[in-house]
């Protein structure tokens, strides 16, 4: 060795090693952090038995037909303050009670179900236990005893984004 050859640092004191070190280190922690989120917070957008509800759409364009000929819609309106939500049921039919389902669009873990009563002349009450936020797609069907709405015989539909003051109208939906 000449004394004109430069001294090469060890690869350890070099910067590029270190830079190609960081680059991996930090996509290999970003995909664990990734991986941990998404397990913890799974959203559950596709039902186990996805090719069944498919099959259900047909049953549930019935109901809203059924809806439809029954001349069948509903003004809603959900007090911010108090939770109050009252239903005026507009058409021939007067069921006892009411199941009024609010669907969250990305998380089902959310949705609420609520058994409104009939108080007079289509009017059907009931309580919300806690204020509503974002959008909410709405299902308003006479009440059935198991609660799956299975069976009703028609249905009515609708979406809001909350809180809202105004009335939310609810019809057929076709």
């Amino acid at each position: 060795m000449s004394s004109s050859d430069p001294q090469v640092p060890p690869w350890y004191k070099q910067f590029w090693p270190w830079f190609l070190i960081a680059l991996l280190l930090s996509s290999v922690t970003f995909s664990m952090v990734y991986l941990a989120l998404s397990i913890r917070y799974f959203d559950g957008s596709v039902p186990d038995d996805y090719y069944k509800e498919g099959l259900a759409i047909n049953v549930q364009l019935e109901k809203q037909q059924r809806a439809e000929a029954l001349g069948l819609a509903a003004d809603l309106r959900i007090d911010a303050t108090t939770g109050d939500v009252v239903v005026q049921l507009l058409g021939d039919e007067r069921p006892e009670r009411l199941q009024l389902e609010l669907k969250f669009p990305t998380d089902g873990d959310r949705d609420r179900l609520l058994t409104l009563s009939h108080t007079r002349s289509g009017q059907y009450v009931g309580t919300l236990e806690r204020n509503l936020r974002y959008r909410w797609y709405l299902q308003l069907q006479p009440w059935i005893e198991d609660g799956s709405g299975d069976d009703a015989a028609w249905r009515l539909t609708g979406e809001a984004e909350f809180p809202q003051d105004g009335t939310i109208h609810l019809t057929p939906g076709l």
